[in-house]
């Protein structure tokens, strides 16, 4: 997200990059397993819980700008680039979570 762009938009490509990220890397990681004889979906309810925190820092576009946001919304008094950033976090929790529930409808690893 840049710096020119609105607050909105970032919001919303923050959620679906999240989300779009889990759902490639998992279904990617599933035909991978498939490929190499191991049970595609077994390995796909592992993947979605171990890319949940790659798929959030991608969406936020890295640490860095984040930790800078922070700091200055600390020690400058920039309480908006703070709450900001932790919406910006949050949306892209919220699509990483999303991807995370229909994977976990779809597997049904819940099922006993």
């Amino acid at each position: 997200m840049s710096a020119s762009e609105g607050f909105f938009p970032a919001f919303f490509y923050s959620f679906f990059i999240a989300l779009g990220v889990l759902i490639g890397g998992v279904l990617l990681g599933g035909l991978a397993a498939y490929l190499l004889g191991d049970p595609p979906l077994t390995e796909m309810g592992r993947l979605v819980s171990k890319l949940r925190i790659w798929a959030i820092i991608a969406a936020i576009g890295g640490t860095f700008d984040t930790l800078y946001s922070f700091e200055r919304g600390f020690l400058q008094g920039e309480t908006i680039d703070l709450f900001k950033q932790f919406l910006l976090i949050l949306s892209a929790m919220g699509g990483a979570q999303v991807a995370n529930q229909l994977f976990t409808w779809w597997l049904q690893e819940h099922i006993s």
